[in-house]
């Protein structure tokens, strides 16, 4: 067999030799086959159990954290906490209810309970003495617009008519703000809240 490079053009046999070094051959190829893949394994029962019937299976609990929470335990609801109460104020023994519910007395009346009521009750009771400086402060209020009006009335008939619709309007709502704070529901004047808290924090209770 020629070498690759072997190209002398003497050799008479030379192309011959280059023919059949050029020669391929194939390998034969008869009745081929295609492999087959694994036959699948039978399912099984224990494969096809469902979840919640593994023997091992338990509901997730939450881990102890020392707090034990009664069975019946129920959040305090805000109905709960306005109900009236006619237990008896410390220093002064009147029921809560009734001390509520003076302050907003019309006619002057409620002034001076308010008054009263922010230097002798103490600080710990926090429902009676919000009563008492925001009844206060309403009958401030309405005392400045009537004093305003008066003055303006002596010039203008119609603020004299606006003077008596204003009190007679301001009478029913602090009857009605009386009656609601005796029976312990909520009253908050909320365009009050600045003055309710300064007469509070200032007006303290003698010791």
């Amino acid at each position: 067999m020629p070498k690759k490079f072997d190209t002398n053009p003497l050799d008479p046999e030379f192309p011959e030799k280059v023919r059949e070094a050029q020669e391929t051959t194939s390998l034969p190829y008869k009745n081929p086959q295609t492999a087959k893949f694994p036959a699948a394994a039978a399912v099984t029962e224990e494969q096809t159990r469902r979840f919640d019937e593994q023997p091992h299976f338990q509901a997730y609990q939450a881990p102890y954290t020392g707090h034990q929470i009664p069975m019946n335990y129920q959040t305090a609801q805000p109905a709960d906490m306005n109900k009236s109460s006619s237990r008896k104020v410390a220093k002064v023994g009147l029921p809560e209810n009734l001390l509520t519910a003076v302050s907003y007395i019309p006619f002057l009346i409620g002034l001076v309970a308010g008054v009263l009521q922010l230097l002798f009750v103490p600080k710990s009771e926090t429902k009676v003495r919000f009563h008492a400086a925001q009844g206060l402060a309403a009958h401030l209020a309405i005392l400045i617009i009537t004093s305003i009006l008066g003055g303006i009335g002596e010039v203008a008939g119609i603020a004299r008519v606006g003077n008596v619709i204003f009190t007679i309007a301001t009478t029913v709502m602090l009857i009605i703000f009386a009656l609601k704070a005796y029976r312990g529901k909520p009253v908050h004047i909320e365009s009050l809240d600045d003055m309710t808290n300064w007469l509070e924090e200032r007006i303290k209770p003698k010791d």
